[in-house]
């Protein structure tokens, strides 16, 4: 028979890989770039028509 306490052991954790690089051509880092501020300036937009909690 299996013992128990060998069967039902935690795991170790797995070191997390390092995050990959991504080369970007300059027209591409800037097109990124005024999508991301296309993005911003909408949720800013958003939100300041919304209306405000009042706290309890």
């Amino acid at each position: 028979m299996v013992e128990t306490g060998q069967k039902f052991t935690k795991q170790p954790r797995r070191k997390s890989d390092k995050g990959r690089r991504v080369v970007l051509s300059p027209e591409a880092r800037q097109a990124y770039e005024d999508q991301i501020k296309v993005r911003t300036e909408r949720e800013e937009s958003y939100l300041r028509h919304l209306p405000v909690k009042d706290p309890k």
